[in-house]
Formats: C-alpha cells, structure tokens, sequence
C-alpha cells in the first residue's frame, strides 16, 4: 500500500507546470535530488537540463553544508554525515566503496575538510592525504607535501584549506601552513599540475599603520597559536607572495590554562578557536563540588578579529547571555571549528559529556551584528568517536 501511495504522489508530482517543478527541485538538497532521480524518469530529464544544472549550482555556491564523520570501529563503513539548512534532516553519504581501492583494511582515517564535491581525509597509518568525490565517485591521492609524510595529529584545522575550481573542472587546491625552522611557510598543492609548491611568506613590516590586511579576498592560515601570539599567513591572489602578520592578544585572561582546539573540561577553563583570520574564546565555569571530577559548562563567548593592520586581535562582539542559556550544558570534552564566508561567521562547537556527543551550529551576522543559532536535527553518535568535523559549500550536480 505504502510503495503505491508513493508511485501515485510521484505521478502527480509530474504532472504540475514545468515552471513549478524546476522552482521546487531548485530548493531541495542534493542528496533528495539524487533520490529523486532514482525514482522517476521526468524528474531525471529536468535534473540533466543544462539549464537547471546551471542554476543549481549557481544556487548551492552560497548553500552552507555541515559535515561530521564519526566512526565506531575501522571495519564500519566509511560515511559522512551532512547538514544544511534547507533540509531538516541529516544525510549520509556514502563513500566507503570509492575509497576501498586506496585505504587497506584496517586503515585509520580522518576527516580533514571539504569544499566545492571534494572531501580530503588523512590516513593515520599510511600517512597519507587523499581526495574524494562523491558525485562522481573518484578517489585520488594526493603526493606527499615538501614535509614528507604526516599523521592525524599534524594537520590544524585553522592552518588548511581547500579550494574547489569550477564545477565543470574537477579541480581543486589544497593549502596549508606551517613553521619550518622557524619560518612561516606556506604549502600549496595543485590537483592540475599534481605537484607541491612551498613559500616562505614575508614579514608585514611595510607602512603597518595604513595597510589593511584584512582584505575579504585574502585567505588567512594560522601558522602558530600561542596565549598571547599568533602568526597568520595572509594570502592574497598571487599565491606566490603570501605575508606574515603576528596578531597579538593583549586582553587579560581569567587564568593562565588555555587549550587551542580542543579542551578536556575538567582541566582547561579557556578554549581558543580559530579559523579565517578569526578567534572565538570559549570561557567555561566549574559546576561540581568535588575537584577530581570537575563539571563544566559554557560561562562565556566572545568573537576577535585581525585589527586592520593585523598587529593585534582586536573584539568583536560577545555571545548575548539569553543564547548562553540556550546552549550551555555540562560537558567534559568540548572541540569546535570556525569559518567567515559572506559576511558570516560560523561555528560548530561539539562537547561530549560521559559518552554523549552534543553539537551546536552558531552564527554570526557581520553586516546586522547579530549572533543566531542553527537548530541541528538530533544526530545519534552514542558508541562512536568523533573523526572529523568542516563546513563547506559548493555542492553541485556535476
């Protein structure tokens, strides 16, 4: 009964107004796309219209996706779950098969970013970094930087980045950055040409009263984070004259305990997140009476920027108390990411309290300065550990 309730419905799906069904499959997700045209042979010859891949895509490039990968043993099918505001629901994607030609059994991975179809995960026992496409179901991987091979634990998530070219050129870049012999470098890897390129950036020391680093088409990698200092590569269109700033932080802290990253709870009471040229503190309070199992929960949320010459890290704005009281909520482990597209900052803040993972989807508006919260479905990871976390956007149809 149900499959012929469903084979009707799809019937008259297809029979309203061309106009209409392009309006209505324009502001569905990918992945219900795809199930779509699974299901009915119109809905298909509307997907395949040049036209309405054109706009689709035109569409997604400002869509924001969440993606979370979580494992339970290295024998699980490898799949990443994923968000967007359109949709109320999570999706998988499933990309366990692509990968079986590059990852032997056993194989740990990690998931390390996305943008545009490209998903980049790190292999912990090969050492190696590969790429996926899931739209097109290819693998690649990806030779090793200048600095040989790296593990999990190497990558920061505030020092890469990834690139997607043009939907119809499936290519990308991948950059990172990092201290070599105490100098910030920067490391590009172009899918094109398949090769590596490494620069050392150059100091700002030109005219730092006047010159504002903080261009909106300029891409900022965190280099080194430290209490008081930070080195931030600044990257512009050349790619080849990548600068230096060294942002201070000249705020008093509440202690001396900062954790970059990733805090354990019962230990850290600041959490510095960083992405894009920006910093989020996370401020956490005790809530237990017995000092060997201190309970934490969120106290305070402030958003820094690069201040316009890139010499300090300069306030932005703080989390109103009434969406602290939304969100705050005893935990032991807290991480998070943190990314500026169009005027917004985004951040994912995911905590995990005796085995139970909780993630939060916050925002905030530049233009309107405003902060907001993203309600995120429920998404069950009780018994699996956390193995990666990115926004993207840029999804296309081919």
């Amino acid at each position: 009964m149900e499959s012929r309730r469903n084979s009707t419905t799809v019937v008259g799906f297809s029979l309203l107004p061309s106009e209409l069904i392009h309006y209505i499959i324009l502001r569905l997700a990918l992945p219900d796309i795809f199930h779509l045209k699974s299901v009915n042979k119109f809905i298909t010859s509307v997907i395949a219209d040049q036209d309405f891949a054109r706009d689709y895509n035109l569409r997604s490039s400002s869509s924001t996706w969440l993606f979370v990968y979580k494992k339970r043993w290295h024998r699980d099918p490898v799949v990443v779950h994923g968000f967007t505001q359109s949709s109320e629901r999570w999706f998988k994607v499933m990309i366990g098969d692509i990968l079986k030609p590059v990852t032997p059994p056993g194989e740990d991975l990690y998931f390390l970013t996305a943008a545009g179809n490209f998903f980049l995960f790190a292999l912990n026992c090969s050492r190696e970094v590969i790429s996926v496409d899931p739209i097109t179901k290819t693998v690649k991987r990806i030779p090793q930087s200048p600095l040989g091979p790296r593990g999990t634990s190497s990558w920061r998530r505030s020092g890469i980045k990834l690139l997607a070219g043009p939907s119809e050129s499936g290519q990308f870049r991948f950059l990172f950055a990092e201290m070599v012999d105490n100098n910030p470098t920067l490391f590009e890897y172009d899918s094109t040409t398949n090769k590596w390129k490494s620069t050392i950036a150059r100091e700002n020391n030109v005219n730092l009263t006047h010159n504002n680093v903080k261009d909106k088409n300029r891409i900022f990698l965190s280099a080194s984070n430290g209490p008081n200092t930070s080195i931030v590569i600044s990257v512009g269109c050349d790619i080849n004259d990548p600068l230096v700033v060294r942002p201070r932080f000249t705020a008093l802290p509440e202690d001396g305990e900062l954790a970059v990253g990733f805090s354990w709870g019962s230990v850290i009471n600041r959490l510095h997140i960083y992405g894009d040229g920006r910093m989020l503190i996370v401020r956490s309070g005790s809530v237990g009476l017995n000092d060997c199992r201190r309970i934490r929960v969120l106290k305070h949320i402030e958003l820094w920027g690069l201040s316009p010459n890139g010499s300090q890290w300069a306030f932005v704005s703080s989390i109103p108390n009434g969406l602290i009281d939304e969100i705050k909520k005893p935990y032991g482990v807290m991480m998070g990411c943190l990314e500026e597209r169009e005027q917004t900052i985004r951040v994912i803040l995911m905590s995990n309290f005796e085995g139970a993972w909780d993630i939060i989807w916050l925002g905030f508006d530049l233009v309107k300065s405003r902060w907001f919260r993203v309600p995120l479905p429920v998404f069950n990871m009780e018994g699996s550990n956390m193995a990666g976390v990115t926004f993207s956007s840029g999804l296309t149809i081919a």
